[in-house]
């Protein structure tokens, strides 16, 4: 869900685990950001997976995402579910707030459909 080419976790080998820091990269107007986040809850069900990060001091935004995925198991349907609540925490993102939430609703139509295409088998 965070391989997008201009979005990839930076430390893929960590364990989906409640306190485990998640390195995400971000380029963005050609320039790289590290934004790392800690996971503070995870789900694993035989129907849903997921978990709920929340940013930390080294994160351009302020806030959380919760990563969901869940098998409807009479019909075999999947869904993925991202939330996010936010606001800049760094200068330059509350300067270039329009820019920056764009940013996030671009993150968050590629995110859904690079799931689409994993559950697909692409």
């Amino acid at each position: 869900m965070f391989e997008l080419g201009w979005v990839q976790v930076a430390n893929p080998g960590i364990s989906i685990a409640a306190g485990e820091i998640v390195a995400v990269e971000a380029r963005t107007l050609g320039l790289w950001t590290l934004n790392l986040s800690r996971i503070l809850e995870t789900v694993d069900q035989p129907a849903q997976f997921g978990f709920l990060y929340s940013t930390t001091e080294l994160h351009v935004e302020q806030g959380e995402e919760r990563f969901i995925l869940e098998l409807n198991v009479p019909n075999g349907e999947v869904c993925y579910e991202l939330e996010a609540i936010s606001r800049p925490r760094q200068t330059l993102a509350r300067l270039g707030f329009p820019l920056t939430r764009a940013f996030q609703h671009r993150f968050a139509r590629g995110s859904h459909r690079r799931m689409l295409e994993l559950v697909r088998g692409e």
